[in-house]
């Protein structure tokens, strides 16, 4: 109930503020879902929605693996994090931007050189959060590992692994919602297609229902992935703490 009271609020607001600047400036809920429905019947909001979905897939999965042993690796080892912290904190203050330039430039405006750049972007965030879940692993556990002589898997399966489920599910989540904001910057500037895309020639147009349909749009699939997907992957692996 508290989330529909939120939505309606939400809604409400919307409203007033269309009355109050006009529709030229915002458009009303009613224009904006009109543009929804024009766009969903034409099959392009369905396509550019599935392209930049793609896109996030491919770089998320992509900086989450890399990211997940690099953050262990430096998380375990100390001339590991020692070598790597410069550059880590080079990539965590380098503006999203500079990299997908960078990117274009060097490689092209190419389907590679943008899943590449959002991945670099999101690359550091995970390994940070990784380092910080290897640092806080409980070395009686690994003592107790190695008194029972346990091969090296089975113990990173059984013991290393579900401790870091959590930090695992925090980078994901976190990533996630970071991945969303650089793919569309990486499509404005260099593809010829998605959301990202429509929005820059519904800017060049003025059009700002257009504008605001696509970003709604790919909001409701933000919300239902995170809904349907993050938030229980992120409940399941925490369970144990609770029951701790």
């Amino acid at each position: 109930m508290l989330r529909l009271a939120s939505f309606a609020a939400f809604l409400a607001s919307w409203w007033a503020g269309s009355l109050a600047a006009g529709e030229a400036l915002l458009p009303s809920p009613l224009t904006v879902l009109a543009a929804i429905v024009a766009e969903a019947r034409s099959g392009a909001l369905f396509f550019n929605l599935g392209v930049t979905l793609l896109r996030v897939a491919l770089a998320f999965v992509l900086a989450m693996s890399l990211g997940t042993a690099l953050g262990y690796l430096m998380g375990r080892l100390r001339a590991a994090d020692r070598f790597g912290d410069p550059w880590l904190i080079l990539l965590l203050n380098l503006p999203a931007l500079v990299v997908i330039v960078l990117a274009y430039i060097w490689a092209g405006l190419t389907e590679t050189a943008a899943i590449a750049a959002i991945a670099i972007n999101k690359l550091p965030n995970a390994v940070v959060t990784i380092r910080e879940g290897t640092r806080a692993l409980d070395p009686a556990l690994d003592e107790m590992a190695r008194v029972y002589a346990m091969p090296r898997w089975r113990a990173f399966r059984h013991v290393v692994l579900p401790q870091l489920a959590p930090f695992i599910a925090a980078a994901a989540r976190s990533g996630l919602s970071l991945v969303w904001k650089i793919v569309l910057v990486a499509e404005l500037l260099g593809r010829p297609n998605g959301v990202g895309f429509e929005i820059g020639t519904a800017f060049q147009l003025f059009d700002i229902a257009r504008i605001l349909a696509y970003a709604l749009s790919f909001a409701a699939l933000v919300q239902a992935i995170e809904a349907l997907v993050v938030q229980p992957f992120e409940r399941r692996a925490s369970r144990w703490r609770h029951h701790a």
